[in-house]
């Protein structure tokens, strides 16, 4: 499995429409019959201020490639660096130790 952090600020527009526009995305991911399953999902906002991590995990190698042939996808990524200024950093991230129970 590949892990990734997508961290930024908000900068631009309202949080009710940018929280709809991440449940859309969502909602596409899950409804992507060679995706649904192959993809975690989660967006966070970090306390009261503006900043923003998500968290990706994708079930092996193909999946993001697959994921980059989908309009919804250029579609939420041009969004996101709209909505943070064009400041977006994705990070991979290695789990080097883990607890056995998953949330």
């Amino acid at each position: 499995m590949k892990h990734f952090m997508i961290r930024y600020t908000f900068t631009q527009g309202t949080a009710e429409a940018w929280h709809a526009e991440i449940a859309r995305f969502i909602a596409a991911l899950e409804a992507d019959s060679e995706l649904r399953g192959k993809i975690a999902y989660r967006a966070m906002k970090v306390g009261d201020g503006p900043e923003y991590c998500h968290l990706a995990t994708v079930a092996n190698e193909s999946v993001p490639k697959t994921l980059g042939t989908r309009a919804f996808f250029e579609k939420y990524t041009a969004e996101t660096e709209r909505v943070a200024g064009g400041k977006v950093e994705v990070i991979p991230l290695e789990i080097v130790a883990e607890t056995a129970y998953r949330a």
